[in-house]
């Protein structure tokens, strides 16, 4: 499963992935990371809850954009490789 779901979100992996610079990877980096992506998910329903209440289109708007970071962040927190991680925090 993990291998296909790497495959689907390869576009993204590829990206914080290559390279052959040092990097300082720690474990609570991937937990962080996934935590904010949680966070912009519950962001994310607030905003949905809201835009329903205001019942206009562009309240929808801020809804896609954090749902789209939430989805960042849980791709590379639980997908990505260490090295992934540590560009996400541009750590050296």
């Amino acid at each position: 499963m993990k291998n296909t779901l790497r495959k689907l979100f390869a576009p993204i992996l590829n990206l914080f992935e290559g390279g052959e610079e040092p990097y300082s990877y720690r474990p609570s980096h991937r937990k962080i990371l996934i935590a904010v992506g949680s966070l912009f998910l519950i962001l994310c329903g607030v905003s949905l809850y809201f835009g329903n209440i205001a019942g206009g289109a562009g309240a929808y708007i801020p809804a896609v954009v954090f749902v789209l970071v939430s989805t960042f962040c849980f791709v590379v927190g639980g997908l990505g490789s260490e090295r992934a991680v540590a560009k996400i925090w541009g750590s050296k």
